[in-house]
């Protein structure tokens, strides 16, 4: 059953610091234990942060999910930097909403 609390799923020094907030941490260390991580999160949480390292592992199961209500799966930046995975995502679905690149588009600038 699916309740209301909160994952986060990544590298240990990425997601540890989360813990200290009340959330709950799954760290991982190679690409399986990611997906399968993430499949098993899916079951009980509404919503699972993930580092972007793992969000671009996980790309194919993540997009599974992308069409559900439940879980919403957001890539946040690991403890290594961000790698601009979140955002490119956010540009992918205003465009697919709106039909055009508003957010980054040069020639608005």
């Amino acid at each position: 059953m699916r309740d209301n609390a909160i994952a986060v799923c990544g590298d240990k020094d990425s997601v540890l610091a989360f813990k200290a907030i009340g959330l709950d941490v799954f760290p991982v260390e190679d690409e399986i234990q990611a997906r399968d991580t993430i499949h098993a999160l899916a079951r009980k949480y509404a919503v699972i942060f993930v580092t972007e390292k793992v969000a671009t592992q996980a790309d194919a199961l993540i997009n599974r999910y992308k069409s559900r209500p439940y879980p919403v799966i957001v890539p946040i930046p690991s403890a290594e930097g961000n790698r601009g995975v979140g955002l490119a995502g956010i540009k992918a679905n205003v465009e697919k909403a709106i039909g055009a690149d508003i957010l980054f588009d040069k020639e608005n600038k």
